[in-house]
């Protein structure tokens, strides 16, 4: 589409973009920075991996007892940004938030490489630890208890949907005069989405 302001469909626009960056991004053109807020109201952003996307959502994986998890439990709304320097792009993202299914979970996961899935029974994810000993030990009790065969799914690891009310898109413009786009719903559950071009 020669101009996106124009685009009726975000997630087919954000489709689009994200293709685009699979080809231009040395790293990770799935990488998204995640904004939470502690119990406290403090924000809190890291970077973590889009995993699934559709007209329901943003779904990434991880430890359910790590702060963001936590965070997102006790406070459902978040927000992503994703940022590709490649093409001078950005996508904003921001809504309720909702955990998968367990069966979402368990798909998910049999895709992971095993050392993965070790990985995850072994961390208990941003708490203290005492080594890095402590670690390659923890995952060797966990790859001893399973030898062989499959590793289920950790009970405290399951993914988060995003279910977003505005998704904003962003090219860089000469001059600073960029482009941006806002498209908003009222609710997630909502099918018809509102455009507005916004100043840069």
């Amino acid at each position: 589409m020669s101009d996106f302001t124009e685009a009726g469909d975000p997630f087919g626009l954000f489709a689009a973009w994200l293709l685009e960056a699979e080809k231009s991004e040395p790293n990770d053109p799935n990488a998204m920075a995640l904004a939470t807020v502690d119990e406290d109201g403090l924000p809190d952003v890291r970077m973590v991996l889009l995993k699934d996307f559709d007209g329901d959502g943003f779904v990434f994986y991880t430890n359910c007892e790590s702060a963001k998890g936590r965070e997102l439990i006790a406070q459902p709304k978040a927000a992503l940004l994703f940022h590709w320097k490649s093409l001078r792009r950005q996508v904003r993202v921001r809504g309720p938030v909702e955990q998968v299914t367990a069966a979402e979970a368990d798909a998910y996961f049999a895709t992971r490489p095993r050392h993965s899935r070790l990985g995850a029974w072994a961390s208990q994810q941003s708490r203290p630890l005492e080594s890095r000993f402590a670690l390659e030990k923890a995952v060797a009790l966990v790859a001893a208890r399973y030898p062989i065969g499959e590793v289920p799914r950790p009970p405290h690891w399951s993914g988060f949907r995003i279910r977003p009310q505005q998704i904003e898109f962003w090219k860089d413009g000469a001059f600073r005069l960029h482009d941006r786009v806002l498209f908003t719903r009222s609710s997630t559950d909502a099918e018809g989405w509102q455009s507005q071009r916004l100043y840069p």
